[in-house]
């Protein structure tokens, strides 16, 4: 069955999106490969993600109209959902490694709910579905 491997995130710089994301987000670096023309193959994703979900493909901007994307990938819209079994754990592990929460945790009826931003400006949301 055909499924979403991997995700592409447009990216400043490849270090501090790996830090970001295993730092702040607790994500694993699943592999750096340098590609030998100064650009890598840089892939995230969430701790316990097997082969078959979808991981962060994190891609250098390469030219000024990549650039002009970074933190923009989805018109300001939220674009990422990061689901968790641990929502109020998850939530303050974020906020103390210095993660932005555009609101309050919000209790709907499909889950609890926060919007963060990542380094760039990307909309996420932190998500445990009920």
């Amino acid at each position: 069955m055909p499924h979403i491997a991997l995700i592409t995130l447009v990216v400043r710089d490849y270090d501090e999106a790996i830090d970001f994301y295993t730092r702040a987000l607790g994500f694993e670096l699943a592999e750096d490969t340098d590609r030998g023309d100064g650009s890598r193959w840089v892939v995230v994703r969430p701790p316990g993600t097997t082969g078959g979900a979808a991981s962060l493909l994190l891609a250098r901007a390469k030219d000024d109209a990549q650039l002009a994307s970074v933190g923009a990938q989805t018109g300001g819209r939220v674009g990422f959902f990061l689901h968790t079994e641990d929502f109020a754990g998850d939530h303050a592990r974020m906020l103390a490694a210095g993660v932005r929460f555009l609101e309050e945790p919000r209790h709907e009826v499909y889950g609890s709910v926060a919007v963060f931003e990542d380094l760039y400006g990307n909309r996420w949301d932190l998500l445990q579905p009920a």
